[in-house]
């Protein structure tokens, strides 16, 4: 006796189909509910800060012994805040770091093996950096440098980025750096979280054996990114970077 392949089906009753339809319904519903309470309830959470540290792995870190802080590069603290205020909090969190390590603070005007700047922009601004004056030590955009630098101010643009450089000064060219993102509205409230970040960045300060080896591997996998071009006026050119744009 032949057997077909017909696939049987099971009528259900009008009754019985309006109550899977139901059933099914409700879950759908209760999914639902559930993947909104979960997207407020991420919305309502903070952003969550990112610390990254870059550093050049060719450097002897022991040689540093003094540093010299001299606060915020020029028209590019750009924060809304006190910048007085931000700059003592940085300055304060520098000594407490570097003297741990053992390096002493001197004056900028007695040699100081290492300078410490700071620079900062907001969330609408983190794209100027280039239009800055720099003084007399670079931006260290560029190079192997740039590589990071790309990266963090691509994330940074909802909460605003902060970025301590340590720099050889006897070389003029950039040892170690810092970069903090995170929102920073009211220094009083945020810096203390703020204030931790600095500490997990500074213990990669100096950077270990292992941390030296990942760098030269890393390094040896790019290609150096060319210097931003200087303009006319002294300062940056910002054409030089994707996202700017002039007010």
């Amino acid at each position: 006796m032949a057997y077909s392949n017909r696939r049987w089906r099971v009528k259900r009753s009008g009754s019985e189909e309006e109550a899977m339809n139901s059933v099914t319904g409700k879950r759908g519903a209760a999914l639902r509910v559930r993947i909104g309470l979960l997207v407020l309830l991420m919305a309502g959470l903070p952003a969550m800060a990112k610390v990254e540290v870059d550093f050049n792995p060719d450097l002897d870190f022991s040689q540093f012994k003094t540093y010299a802080y001299i606060g915020g590069v020029e028209h590019l603290v750009m924060l809304q805040l006190n910048p007085e205020l931000i700059n003592d909090r940085v300055h304060r969190a520098v000594q407490r770091e570097l003297t741990k390590k053992g390096l002493r603070e001197v004056q900028p005007s007695e040699n100081p093996e290492l300078v410490v700047r700071y620079w900062a922009n907001s969330q609408v601004q983190v794209n100027v950096a280039a239009t800055g004056n720099w003084g007399p030590y670079g931006s260290y955009l560029g190079t192997y440098w740039g590589f990071l630098y790309d990266t963090m101010s691509a994330s940074s643009t909802r909460e605003g980025m902060l970025v301590l450089d340590l720099i050889d000064a006897k070389n003029k060219d950039l040892a170690w750096r810092m970069y903090l993102v995170r929102k920073i509205v009211k220094v009083d409230k945020d810096w203390k979280k703020a204030d931790q970040d600095f500490r997990k960045g500074f213990e990669s300060y100096p950077p270990s054996a292992k941390q030296i080896e990942r760098k030269k591997e890393e390094r040896a996998n790019e290609k150096p990114k060319p210097e931003p071009m200087q303009c006319a006026v002294g300062g940056m050119d910002a054409t030089a970077f994707p996202g700017w744009r002039r007010e």
